[in-house]
């Protein structure tokens, strides 16, 4: 009896902490970072472009097709894909509400095995944009 009692609140307090999210602009976005590493180190491709804006550009002139490509060349070369966030900030454009922007430092390394063969760091700059009651990923550059 004590169980089901402490089960109805519990699950009261995930329905708020849930709707408090998807009413939340920052924390959407936040979640759609995390959600673009997880799906990246997973190497879901079609995950991945699902995320990306029809207008997606990565350093203004590679477009989707060229993500597709890119990531089915590093998933099949590489067994395991990690996306390290050495560090990473997010924030809403103030001006323009649809628009959000994460900067990040990020190591991304690839392995046949537990041990990585390839690393390289990137500073990355991402340009999400709010369409369909989601954040999408539409400009891309790094360093």
């Amino acid at each position: 009896m004590l169980s089901r009692m402490w089960v109805l609140p519990m699950l009261g307090l995930l329905a708020m902490l849930a709707g408090c999210g998807r009413d939340d602009p920052a924390a959407a976005l936040d979640a759609a970072v995390q959600r673009l590493q997880d799906n990246l180190e997973a190497k879901k491709t079609a995950a991945v472009l699902e995320q990306l804006h029809p207008e997606f550009l990565a350093r203004q002139q590679d477009d989707r097709d060229w993500a597709r490509r890119t990531m089915t060349l590093l998933f099949l070369r590489h067994r395991n894909v990690a996306v390290l966030a050495l560090s990473k900030a997010s924030y809403l454009d103030p001006t323009y509400g649809e628009k959000g922007y994460t900067e990040a430092q990020v190591a991304l390394t690839g392995a046949e095995g537990l041990i990585p063969d390839s690393a390289r760091h990137y500073g990355v700059k991402l340009e999400w944009w709010w369409e369909g009651g989601e954040w999408k990923l539409a400009r891309l550059d790094w360093k």
